[in-house]
């Protein structure tokens, strides 16, 4: 039976939260973690802080292999950064017990994650590796729910939003339309069209450029 967990880990549980801890200021929120054969890629989006100081950050540590900015809307930013496959911690732990994230948001301290197990015992195999990690785990909330919508696809609000955004302009440079004018053209407010595109952006990016990655 599909369960879903709510977690807190300490934000030094895995590489991403090491790096991130010398920026007090920061707000993270990472999309989706894409585990490929020679190394492990987690999208995530950074507000909050410079983002020139975060790319260096994450392009000087040493489990790094690429770091790419991928876009940026007024306020936050969509980093790909791909690891060496030696990373280990809460990451390895939630590709093995085939954890699916559906939401995770991070500061200098901690992180919160949502996840989905198709199993309970998924969940107990998750406590256990990261108790013989050595990472201190919260479960906050645990629920059986209807299975949601597949992250993996664009919604027909999500598609509408990129779709409007490209029309535009928004993606030119300079933009031919800021975020609070489309969002006024489409009747809804900043934060929510915003989420549309974040969200629709990163399926985008998965669909296309992580499947070439596969292929």
């Amino acid at each position: 039976m599909t369960i879903i967990a709510d977690i807190t880990v300490p934000a030094d549980a895995f590489e991403l939260g090491r790096v991130l801890k010398d920026f007090p200021n920061v707000e993270v929120e990472l999309e989706r973690i894409v585990p490929l054969q020679e190394s492990i890629i987690p999208l995530f989006w950074i507000s909050g802080t410079d983002t020139a100081e975060i790319e260096a950050a994450l392009s000087e540590n040493r489990h790094t292999k690429s770091v790419t900015q991928l876009t940026t809307t007024d306020e936050e930013t969509l980093f790909e950064v791909r690891w060496a496959d030696q990373i280990n911690g809460i990451v390895e732990a939630l590709i093995e017990t085939r954890a699916k994230i559906l939401e995770a948001t991070g500061e200098a301290e901690t992180w919160d994650f949502r996840l989905r197990f198709e199993a309970r015992e998924h969940l107990s195999d998750l406590n256990m590796a990261l108790t013989d990690a050595g990472i201190p785990v919260t479960l906050r909330h645990i629920y059986n729910p209807t299975v949601p919508e597949d992250a993996s696809t664009l919604s027909e609000e999500q598609r509408e939003a990129l779709l409007q955004a490209y029309r535009r302009g928004f993606f030119e440079i300079p933009r031919g339309i800021t975020l609070a004018e489309m969002a006024e053209e489409m009747e809804i407010s900043d934060s929510a069209l915003s989420q549309r595109m974040r969200r629709g952006l990163a399926v985008a990016v998965e669909q296309v450029v992580v499947s070439e990655a596969l292929s």
